[in-house]
């Protein structure tokens, strides 16, 4: 078995955002049913319904353990079924949450060497106790079984590897060209696996673009969790939310010939699941053509609480 659980399905700030009132985020201030508040991407996974790794640790993180009983603290004064977490970037809305779990509680923290350089490189993330906290450098391209911080295998396994993107914006580097400074293992993707029963999935919560060798790898996959942060490139700029392209932040848009539905079209992935989906993006509305028009084209929008089993 292997059980995962959308934890949050929105993208960096959430739905609503704290400051903005935009078409979609003025319904959640109004309490239309329309639209479903949403926290900040992470997904958790298992495959024993107890010790349970995060996908990224979103800000949101103490909201989404009080949401999911499967993560409620369950023996003595202090317990959490949470071993570990994966990092896909150093983005804030996948890293943030790692400082609310600074209570002294033994976790292994996986990431690219890049990502862990931005977290040693931070002392802000030295308030995670080494005496509780392992940092554990994951090489791309290669199968690591993850372990519990006493080194227990975990009997999940999973291969990290790159995929088109960009550095952390508050990393960006203007003077080393257009894209900042940035590295191959700023951005990757996760496969995770059972290791006992060989089911996986996919998990890319940021992509900016489909090259062959990427669709090679998802092709015939049983679930794929994509980025879906917004419906159009220009997005932003339309709605009058910011002045910057999907793919000036590192994220492909979902709609039209350059989209991510037209490029997973011909890759017979059983189930495709958007997450990291953007205040903006008009998706977010139940009524909404764009949704109506995902969902045709066999995608899935997937909801804070959402559990896939395979």
């Amino acid at each position: 078995m292997l059980k995962v659980l959308i934890l949050g399905s929105a993208a960096g700030g959430g739905f609503p955002q704290w400051n903005c009132n935009c078409d979609n985020c003025s319904k959640i201030w109004a309490e239309d049913p329309d639209a479903v508040a949403r926290t900040q991407s992470s997904l958790a996974v298992t495959v024993d319904d107890e010790n349970w790794f995060l996908l990224n640790a979103s800000p949101d993180l103490r909201q989404q353990i009080q949401m999911n009983k499967e993560l409620h603290p369950k023996f003595g004064k202090r317990h959490s079924p949470i071993v570990g977490a994966i990092l896909t970037n150093a983005d804030v809305d996948h890293i943030g949450g790692l400082l609310t779990t600074r209570e002294s509680h033994p976790l292994a923290i996986y990431a690219t060497k890049r990502v862990m350089g931005v977290l040693g490189g931070n002392s802000l993330f030295n308030i995670l106790n080494p005496e509780y906290v392992d940092r554990r450098d994951l090489p791309v391209f290669e199968t690591t079984e993850l372990q519990y911080k006493d080194g227990t295998p975990s009997g999940i396994e999973v291969e990290l590897f790159p995929v088109p993107g960009k550095i952390a914006l508050y990393l960006e580097d203007e003077s080393k060209g257009d894209n900042f400074g940035s590295v191959p293992e700023d951005t990757v993707g996760i496969k995770i696996s059972s290791k006992k029963s060989g089911k996986h999935f996919y998990y890319l919560p940021g992509c900016s673009a489909m090259p062959d060798e990427l669709k090679d790898r998802v092709r015939g996959a049983e679930v794929v969790f994509f980025d879906g942060t917004t419906w159009i490139d220009e997005e932003m700029i339309k709605t009058g939310c910011g002045v910057k392209t999907g793919q000036r932040m590192g994220h492909m848009c979902m709609d039209g010939p350059e989209g991510s539905i037209e490029a997973f079209k011909d890759l017979d992935v059983k189930r495709k699941v958007f997450i990291h989906i953007n205040n903006t993006n008009p998706v977010l509305l139940n009524s909404s053509q764009e949704r109506k028009t995902t969902i045709e084209a066999g995608w899935e929008i997937g909801f804070d609480g959402m559990e896939v089993l395979l």
